[in-house]
């Protein structure tokens, strides 16, 4: 018997003001990605490809980013989780699970509070979404401002030498081609100022973290240890404030481990999706 690879649809789904590109891959339970802010539906390559054969696999766009269109003054993350329950309406998926990394943490922590109960599961990668770090209890609230110090010092001097902050010293070094990928998926997305989004991201980042308790959802964050981004010990510090939440750091990896070390991301999403009992039919 020949290789049969996991069917392929793309569509676009028409939102008042935008319009949301998508693909859908495979079948089986329903299992959503949302991407970064150096992303689009294109970077959870990796991913598909890995849970297809044996998932329904959606990745799209956010509005503004690549190949999705943006609203006159650029995208607002205040509607992505909006544009995130039309597309699960739109293609019939009912409840999901549904895998953010950084940026897709916004819509992931609005979506689930905005559908209580209706997600079979939550990765929040290398992100807290809208839950405000300076929120979460101490030792770590006292850590975050020589952190961010610390770490913006560190993204400067990857930009200077060329390394997108997302991706890291360690994946340019490692694996060059993959952070040559990772630099031109972000440049696919033009027309906006992604700063002016990511000031956007910042206003909504006023919940605090027992907030996603009333989501009644099995969340899992997957830290980064290495990440100049988001810092890491805010998903750990903020973990136990929500039930039921579990922590599965990557220790090695930067601010995109999903990119960086896909099998290690892939098996933990895996095993969480098998704990929560969101699995394929035998």
């Amino acid at each position: 018997m020949p290789f049969i690879a996991p069917p392929r649809q793309r569509g676009t789904l028409t939102r008042p003001d935008c319009e949301i590109a998508y693909e859908v891959a495979g079948s089986g339970p329903p299992l959503v990605f949302a991407h970064g802010l150096g992303g689009c539906f294109l970077s959870w390559f990796q991913q598909v490809a890995h849970f297809a054969p044996r998932y329904t696999c959606v990745s799209f766009s956010h509005r503004g980013f690549f190949p999705s269109t943006a609203p006159e003054g650029g995208p607002d993350p205040r509607e992505y989780a909006g544009d995130l329950a039309a597309l699960v309406d739109h293609l019939g998926l009912g409840d999901i699970a549904l895998v953010c990394q950084s940026m897709g943490g916004w819509t992931g922590v609005e979506y689930a509070l905005a559908r209580p109960g209706r997600l079979r599961a939550l990765v929040l990668a290398a992100t807290t979404g809208s839950l405000d770090p300076r929120q979460m209890r101490e030792p770590e609230r006292g850590l975050l401002a020589d952190w961010q110090a610390q770490a913006m010092a560190a993204r400067a001097g990857m930009l200077a030498h060329n390394i997108v902050p997302a991706g890291g010293p360690a994946l340019a070094r490692r694996n060059p081609a993959l952070h040559h990928l990772y630099a031109q998926l972000d440049k696919l997305t033009t027309g906006f100022d992604k700063e002016a989004v990511r000031a956007r991201m910042g206003e909504m980042r006023r919940r605090p973290p027992a907030d996603l308790a009333a989501a009644q959802c099995p969340v899992l964050f997957i830290p980064g240890g290495q990440d100049q981004v988001i810092p890491p010990f805010a998903l750990t510090a903020m973990a136990p404030d929500i039930p039921g939440a579990r922590v599965a750091p990557i220790p090695d990896a930067g601010h995109s481990a999903y990119f960086e070390h896909a099998a290690a991301f892939n098996a933990l999403v895996e095993a969480f999706l098998a704990e929560v009992g969101h699995l394929p039919a035998e």
